[in-house]
């Protein structure tokens, strides 16, 4: 649909973030040290954040866009607050070799200092349940996402291309059970670094139901 909604030059934007403090629905998100607009949906087209930029790098613009979807809107702010309470508690240790929390693909931010040059693991849940000695084996030295997909609700495409995009990932290894359902992971971490553009090396590894490494 065409439809009205706000336009950032890039150029003339100093990367203040008063227009992602004054979007309401979470529109905005600074990247790389400029505002973006992360998702057409998640805009109203009411124009809060125009005010709020001292360099008028937002303006409005008529174009093709996602229709507004106050209930994605809704999830996604719930979400950001869940991550942001998360960040604000006491800092975890950690006894075994897990480097980072949250570790769920649906709770973990886009954007994290220890996603710099990081080993990234993406992993199903049940990989560390099924195969006994995957701390030592496959979350040493790595940065660790999980999730089911089939479970969890959506996919995890999204989200996953835009931690490759937004951060420099050195290696992505891939954890997966060797049933079906666990496929989901896979292509969508496979889909992810496709769709980030960057070349990345990277390696699956499946896990059998009675706890072997398959071949």
């Amino acid at each position: 649909m065409i439809r009205k909604i706000i336009h950032i030059n890039e150029e003339k934007c100093n990367g203040c973030g008063a227009c992602a403090a004054a979007c309401h629905e979470g529109a905005i998100a600074m990247i790389d040290g400029k505002a973006r607009l992360i998702r057409d949906d998640y805009c109203d087209g009411l124009g809060d954040c125009l005010p709020a930029c001292p360099t008028n790098a937002i303006s409005f613009e008529e174009r093709e866009a996602l229709a507004y979807d106050e209930e994605a809107v809704q999830k996604h702010l719930k979400m950001k607050k869940m991550i942001a309470e998360m960040q604000e508690s006491k800092p975890v240790e950690f006894t075994g070799h897990l480097r980072q929390w949250p570790v769920q693909i649906k709770l973990v931010p886009t954007n994290a200092p220890y996603f710099e040059n990081a080993n990234l693991l993406i992993a199903a849940d049940c990989t560390a349940f099924a195969y006994g000695d995957f701390h030592n084996r496959f979350i040493k030295n790595h940065i660790t996402l999980i999730g089911c997909p089939k479970l969890d609700e959506g996919d995890y495409t999204e989200k996953l291309t835009e931690i490759i995009s937004q951060n420099n990932i050195k290696s992505l290894t891939i954890v997966r059970m060797e049933v079906p359902c666990c496929g989901g992971i896979e292509r969508a971490a496979k889909e992810a670094l496709k769709a980030s553009g960057k070349f990345i090396p990277w390696h699956v590894t499946t896990i059998g139901v009675n706890g072997n490494i398959k071949e």
